[in-house]
């Protein structure tokens, strides 16, 4: 094992002796969690509006193109939700609306949208209080129907064995995508709770009902997988174009115990958490993976070199984001030879270097924003310093927009026409803005560089009437783009 680790970390720091071109395409997401964020709850409407604005501009100029905004933390809701009460974490106490009142789901959309990046509403499907102290208000499910909830740990969860709180779960998503223009749903690793020595998860009831026979620990494997094929099914069948993601534990199973592990001696989402998480993309059931691989390189445990390279290799045919931590990240130096006082360029270019990985996802957003160890610096000036397109999803579509037109310039502003919505996949809902030198599009349309702005709006001002040749493209609802438009000069 250890001359194992040893040779990749020798092969891949060479590696990064060379930085690539920032790729055109990749996802570069943020999560954004509120779950014991207790600003949201010490400001004031206007404040908290502000605050994620000065938020999300710090993001988009470090080059993120995606928010993973937390909107249901623990069977709550920081948006107006038909089916459980308003977060404490928004208003300081649950079950109470904020006032002045404001809807911060739709709030991060619109505000993401603005600067030309996708928002995914994450979501914990199973965790209902987070200390013992915790009092639920009067209106939340658990006083209606307390047989449907088991306490662990001091804790309250829904009972993953329960077929009534997978449906009830899916109702929770059915109406956010039903009222809300979200791009993804998401949801992290909380699926069955991570185990505490001693204490046996009590599902003794739900599994006498529903166990039919089988391994307790196959019959919780079952049950998440029924969550997460239930959520595929339905969030595919009313609006196809939301993408369906999850952020694992970054550890699948251990060699050890499975042939088909990772090299680890780790926790183990398959048998600790009952997420069976490579059946999902084998089975189509999610459209991206994005495991948090939070470690150091050569973590002994579980090193990174290690664990990039097996998702790498079990991908499956779906995306593959890979989740960083941003703290320890920039807290630790590169290897040797490098001479790099983080870690950040190397992990950046082996997921670039991964012929099935597609990005990554930077935790927490917070970290960025507060610039900690200069990571939004070092992303803004170098490892992210172009726009960059999110993937595109095959799977669910591969037809291309119809070219932009009525592309024209006046008084420094760049326009163009928009195509009808039809609340189809294949709505145009999104244009990228390049700017060239010469007047070669098909050429220049490849180079990221080029690439001045992405906008949901029909109009781009051109920064001191800045010289060149313009031209525009379009993106559909899964990022599939057009040709690129007639070329207009500005001089």
């Amino acid at each position: 094992m250890k001359k194992l680790i040893l040779s990749l970390s020798l092969i891949l720091a060479a590696w990064t002796c060379v930085s690539g071109e920032n790729p055109k395409r990749e996802f570069r997401g943020a999560w954004m969690h509120t779950v014991h964020q207790g600003q949201y709850a010490r400001q004031t409407t206007e404040q908290n509006q502000a605050y994620l604005r000065n938020q999300l501009d710090s993001l988009q100029a470090a080059g993120v193109n995606a928010i993973l905004w937390q909107v249901r933390p623990s069977a709550d809701a920081l948006y107006q939700s038909n089916f459980e009460p308003w977060s404490r974490f928004l208003s300081g106490k649950a079950g109470v609306a904020p006032a002045p009142y404001w809807d911060p789901l739709q709030f991060m959309i619109e505000e993401s949208h603005k600067r030309g990046m996708e928002l995914h509403a994450w979501l914990n499907p199973y965790r209902v209080t987070t200390s013992p102290k915790e009092v639920l208000p009067k209106n939340h499910i658990y006083y209606r129907h307390p047989e449907r909830f088991v306490t662990y740990d001091n804790k309250l969860y829904f009972d993953p064995g329960l077929p009534e709180n997978r449906d009830f779960i899916e109702n929770v998503v059915n109406d956010i995508i039903t009222r809300y223009d979200v791009d993804g749903i998401h949801m992290d690793d909380y699926f069955y709770p991570y185990p505490v020595a001693g204490k046996e998860f009590p599902d003794d009831k739900s599994y006498a009902k529903y166990g039919n026979g089988m391994k307790r620990d196959d019959w919780r494997r079952k049950n998440v997988d029924q969550l997460i094929e239930g959520l595929h099914k339905l969030i595919s069948g009313k609006k196809p174009w939301i993408r369906f993601g999850v952020s694992p534990f970054g550890i699948w199973r251990n060699k050890k115990t499975d042939p088909r592990g990772s090299e680890t001696n780790g926790l183990q989402n398959y048998d600790a958490l009952y997420a069976d998480v490579l059946l999902w993309t084998e089975n189509g059931w999610v459209d991206y993976m994005l495991p948090q691989l939070y470690w150091e390189l050569e973590h002994k445990a579980a090193s990174y070199l290690v664990l990039v390279d097996w998702w790498n290799r079990n991908a499956n045919g779906r995306h593959m984001y890979i989740g960083q931590d941003v703290n320890k990240t920039m807290k630790l130096p590169d290897l040797a030879p490098s001479d790099e006082k983080s870690q950040l360029r190397h992990k950046i270019e082996l997921t670039r270097k991964g012929e099935n990985i597609q990005g990554n996802c930077w935790w927490p957003g917070y970290s960025i924003t507060r610039n900690v160890g200069g990571v939004a610096d070092s992303l803004a000036n170098d490892l992210q310093s172009t726009i960059a397109l999110p993937p595109a999803y095959p799977w669910i579509s591969e037809a291309k927009p119809a070219k932009v037109k009525g592309v024209k310039i006046k008084n420094g502003v760049l326009s163009w026409a928009s195509p009808a919505i039809e609340g189809k996949v294949t709505d145009v809902n999104r244009y990228v803005v390049y700017r060239a030198d010469i007047n070669d599009p098909d050429k220049e349309v490849e180079n990221p560089e080029n690439i001045v702005a992405v906008t949901y709006e029909t109009e781009y001002i051109i920064p001191g009437d800045e010289e060149g040749y313009y031209f525009v493209t379009a993106l559909n609802r899964v990022n599939n783009e057009s040709e690129p438009s007639m070329v207009i000069r500005n001089k």
